[in-house]
């Protein structure tokens, strides 16, 4: 009998997500197999339970075994910057001083086509070695940036979100588009990609100092025509980005006003950072449902602050979180997590392992209103799925050996893992993960 190649079972030990768990003794929040399997056909999966119990349906689909290892829903990263791949471990002050000297100078390279596809290439390589399956990102001030990121994503078949950033002050020649070059460019990708496949469109003015108020307004004019977008910018990210923020737009009450009075706020808008918010800033937050969202080592590398997570939780808001490359310092969602939990300790905050799994898979999810498509193994779901090693590293070995539960190995993997627990990877159904991490080093190290 002919196999039919869109049909697989994986076989392991599942763990997906329902709810939020409150600590470990709630698991009413969570499904856990220690011998169990997923059925994918046609990059949805189809069945989710105990081996026995899945294989019953199946007699006929092959088996990639798995055993030992833990199969979850794919890591989803909800705040990254496409351009900035070869900008991450650039030595800066803080936020201003380091997009000046950096990032903004990077940019500029994105107006090559060729360029922006060989680092979309890159890009996704990268994502896809720490497990990432689905990200928001930021593509530079030119189409073609936009146009490499959601090309490369739909060769691989990649639930991806972005949006080329609309700026037109403040940044240098070469990276700045006008209130009407902005809208029309965006309008025009919106358009193309948005709902395309697994496509779809951020809208993406970058942050306040970077437009004017007709640039904001212009942007506020394309989140009302296509509500069906997402929003995303930065907010409250630095004490002088605020304070320069204040004197561009002295009428604002503070700066969230800034894009509330430009019609921007609406439940799927991310709001990057979200550090130094004002009460009243939080009540909006609550009010219109748009999201903060945490960027752990970013916050930490530009000593630009602490994210208030349980005061913003205890006002009803939703966060997000996400590595914030390339300010952020890994691509890894688990080592961004290992960052989440140090910053949080320092506030009194805990972060227990089963919550934090949740956060970087359903949360995520959530926060997106993507939970009914990915972020976790329910049947009906997109069938994007990493493999877990937490034996991985010879560290992780040895602490293993004492871990006697779920969540003494998912806070091994939450503060010991990164790229080298990543077993497998399935896109839409499919193994990813065929170029070990080592050979995949060796291409980038030799691109330039």
């Amino acid at each position: 009998m002919t196999q039919d190649p869109s049909r697989r079972l994986l076989r392991g030990r599942i763990l997906t997500f329902y709810a939020e768990p409150t600590d470990a003794a709630d698991t009413s929040a969570y499904s856990y197999h220690d011998d169990g399997a997923i059925l994918i056909e046609n990059g949805t999966i189809r069945a989710m339970g105990p081996f026995a119990q899945v294989a019953a349906k199946a007699a006929d689909v092959p088996v990639t075994d798995h055993r030992p290892h833990l199969l979850m829903p794919g890591f989803i990263d909800t705040h990254i910057h496409f351009p900035q791949v070869q900008v991450i471990a650039s030595w800066g002050a803080q936020l201003l001083d380091w997009l000046n000297g950096y990032t903004f100078v990077e940019e500029t390279r994105f107006a090559d086509p060729d360029h922006c596809a060989a680092m979309a290439r890159h890009f996704f390589d990268l994502l896809g070695a720490h497990g990432t399956t689905t990200a928001v990102a930021y593509c530079s001030v030119h189409t073609a940036s936009a146009e490499a990121f959601f090309a490369e994503a739909a060769r691989r078949d990649m639930r991806m979100i972005g949006g080329k950033v609309m700026m037109d002050r403040n940044a240098p020649d070469g990276l700045r588009d006008t209130p009407q070059s902005g809208y029309d460019d965006s309008k025009a990708l919106i358009a193309k990609w948005h709902g395309q496949g697994r496509a779809q469109y951020a809208i993406t003015p970058r942050f306040a100092i970077t437009s004017t108020q007709a640039q904001l307004e212009m942007a506020g004019a394309l989140v009302a025509e296509h509500p069906e977008c997402y929003v995303q910018t930065h907010l409250s990210e630095n004490h002088d980005e605020i304070a320069y923020t204040a004197e561009l737009f002295p009428d604002a009450p503070d700066y969230l006003g800034v894009y509330e009075r430009a019609g921007l706020l609406t439940p799927k808008m991310l709001l990057g950072h979200s550090i130094h918010l004002t009460p009243r800033e939080i009540a909006v937050l609550a009010e219109t449902g748009a999201k903060p969202v945490f960027c752990p080592t970013s916050n930490l590398f530009l000593g630009s602050g602490l994210f208030d997570d349980a005061g913003l939780r205890g006002q009803g808001i939703t966060n997000a979180i996400a590595t914030d490359v390339g300010a952020g310092t890994s691509y890894s969602m688990l080592n961004t997590l290992s960052e989440a939990y140090k910053i949080l300790q320092l506030q009194g905050q805990k972060l227990h392992p089963l919550r934090a799994l949740h956060w970087i898979t359903r949360g995520n999810a959530v926060a997106l209103g993507l939970d009914d498509k990915i972020g976790t193994l329910d049947a009906g779901t997109e069938a994007d799925i990493v493999v877990l090693d937490s034996c991985a590293t010879h560290a992780m070995q040895l602490r293993m050996q004492r871990a006697q539960s779920l969540s003494e190995e998912l806070f091994i993997l939450q503060t010991l893992g990164d790229d080298r627990a990543i077993a497998e990877v399935y896109v839409a159904g499919r193994p990813t993960k065929s170029t070990p991490p080592a050979v995949l080093t060796r291409e980038l190290c030799a691109t330039d």
